[in-house]
C-alpha cells in the first residue's frame, strides 16, 4: 500500500458503521420482501404486482440514476463528482439483481397489463398497439437493456477500479468516451422502460415527456441518496477532513436543478395534454385529479417541488451538512410517493376514480429498499472511498479551500 493510499484509507470505526447499517438494512428488508410475497396470497396478484412494481422501480431507479450520474460526472468532470464517485459506483453495482427483479412483472403480465390479457387481445386500442406491445418483443427488449445497462457498469467500475491502480490517464480517458454514448443509451432505454412497464398500464395513453419525465426523478432520487451517504461518511476518515461545504454547496444545486426540472417536465405534459383535450389522453389526469388522488397532486406540488425549492435556494442549508442530509431524505421519500401517484391511478374507473392505498404499497417500498441498500452498503467499503487515480484528485480536495 502507498503512502496515499494509506492517507486515504478507510477508518475501522467508518467500516464498522457501513457493516452495522448494511445489517440494519438486511434485517428490515428481508423480512418486508417475504411479507410481500405473502401479500400475493392475502391481498390477491394483482395488488401484489401493482405495490410490487412500486418498490421495486423505485429502487431500480436509484441504481439507475447512480449510473446516469456517474456517467455526467465522466463525462463533465468536476469536484463535486470526485467526492460522490464511490457512492455512486456502488449504486451501479446493485442493478443486475434490481434487473432480474422485473422477472415477476414479466412473468405474469397477463394479471397486470391489459395489453397483455388474452382476454382483451381483440380490443381495438390493443390491436393498434400489438406489433409493439406483446410479451415476447418485452422479454426481448428487457435482455438488451439488462446487457446496456449491466455491460455500463460493470465496464465503469472495472475501469476505475484499473485507474486506481494505473494511475493512467488513458483509462480516465476510455471511461470518458465510454460515458457520452452512454448517457444517450441511457436515456432511450430508460425511456422505452418508463413505456413498457409504466406507461403502458394505461393502453390508451401516451405522453412523449414522460420518458424525460422518469429519468429527471432517477437523478434526483440518487443524487439525495449519495448526499445523504457523503454526509455520514464525512464523518469518519478519509473523508472527514476531505468535505467542504462548497462540496455540499454543489451537490445542493445540483439538487435543486433537478427539482425545478422534475417540475417543469411534469407542468409541461399537464399543460399540452390539458390544452389539447383529446379523450385519450386527458383520461390520464381524470383519474388523478378526482376522488381524492387530486390531495395526492397538491402533496406532490408542495412537497416535492415548492418546499425543496425554497429550502435549496438557501446557501446556508446547502452547506450545512445536516440540513442538506435532511432536505436529501426528504426528497427521497417523496419521490416513493411519486411513483406511487404514477402507478395506483391506472387501475381506478376512469368515471368514478377513488384513492385507496393498500398495506402492501407500505411493504414493497421497504422490502425494496432494505434489499438495495444492503447491497449498497456491503460493495460501498470494498474500495476506497476517494478515486486515488483520478487526475484532478487534489484539485477536488481543495475545492473551497482557495482562500
Amino acid at each position: 500500500m502507498t503512502t496515499t493510499e494509506q492517507s486515504y484509507a478507510t477508518s475501522p470505526q467508518l467500516a464498522e458503521t457501513l457493516k452495522k447499517y448494511q445489517q440494519i438494512a438486511a434485517f428490515v428488508g428481508f423480512p418486508f420482501l417475504a411479507l410481500l410475497v405473502g401479500g400475493y396470497f392475502l391481498a390477491g396478484p394483482e395488488q401484489f404486482l401493482r405495490s410490487y412494481l412500486v418498490g421495486m422501480f423505485f429502487w431500480f431507479g436509484m441504481g439507475m440514476g447512480c449510473l446516469a450520474l456517474l456517467m455526467v460526472h465522466m463525462v463533465a468532470g468536476g469536484a463535486w463528482g470526485v467526492m460522490i464517485r464511490r457512492p455512486l459506483e456502488a449504486g451501479t453495482r446493485t442493478i443486475p439483481v434490481m434487473w432480474l427483479m422485473f422477472l415477476p412483472l414479466l412473468i405474469l403480465a397477463p394479471k397486470l397489463y391489459t395489453w397483455a390479457d388474452p382476454a382483451h387481445a381483440n380490443d381495438k386500442i390493443v390491436l393498434a398497439k400489438h406489433l409493439y406491445l406483446n410479451l415476447p418483443f418485452l422479454w426481448a427488449r428487457w435482455l438488451i437493456y439488462g446487457a446496456v445497462w449491466i455491460g455500463l457498469s460493470t465496464l465503469l467500475n472495472k475501469w476505475s477500479l484499473e485507474e486506481d491502480q494505473t494511475k493512467s490517464w488513458k483509462v480516465s480517458s476510455r471511461m470518458e468516451k465510454l460515458s457520452g454514448p452512454g448517457i444517450v443509451a441511457y436515456f432511450v432505454t430508460i425511456t422505452f422502460v418508463a413505456i413498457d412497464f409504466l406507461m403502458s398500464l394505461d393502453v390508451t395513453w401516451a405522453s412523449t415527456i414522460y420518458g424525460f419525465l422518469i429519468a429527471i426523478g432517477q437523478g434526483l432520487s440518487a443524487i439525495s441518496l449519495v448526499v445523504a451517504v457523503l454526509v455520514l461518511l464525512g464523518k469518519y476518515a478519509p473523508l472527514e477532513h476531505a468535505i467542504t461545504p462548497k462540496h455540499l454547496h454543489d451537490l445542493g444545486k445540483l439538487m435543486l436543478a433537478l427539482v425545478m426540472l422534475w417540475a417543469y417536465l411534469s407542468f409541461s405534459q399537464y399543460l399540452i395534454i390539458y390544452s389539447a383535450n383529446l379523450p385519450q389522453e386527458i383520461t390520464w389526469y381524470v383519474r388523478r385529479l378526482n376522488g381524492g388522488w387530486q390531495w395526492v397532486g397538491l402533496f406532490l406540488l408542495l412537497f416535492h417541488f415548492a418546499l425543496p425549492f425554497a429550502l435549496l435556494l438557501s446557501q446556508q442549508l446547502k452547506k450545512n451538512p445536516k440540513t442538506i442530509s435532511s432536505i436529501a431524505i426528504f426528497i427521497i421519500c417523496i419521490r416513493i410517493v411519486d411513483v406511487f401517484w404514477l402507478i395506483e391511478p391506472n387501475f381506478q374507473d376512469v368515471n368514478n376514480p377513488l384513492f385507496s392505498v393498500s398495506w402492501l404499497d407500505f411493504v414493497a417500498p421497504i422490502g425494496f429498499g432494505g434489499l438495495w441498500l444492503a447491497m449498497f452498503f456491503r460493495t460501498l467499503p470494498t474500495r476506497p472511498l476517494l478515486p486515488l487515480g483520478y487526475p484532478d484528485l487534489q484539485k477536488a480536495l481543495n475545492h473551497g479551500r482557495e482562500h
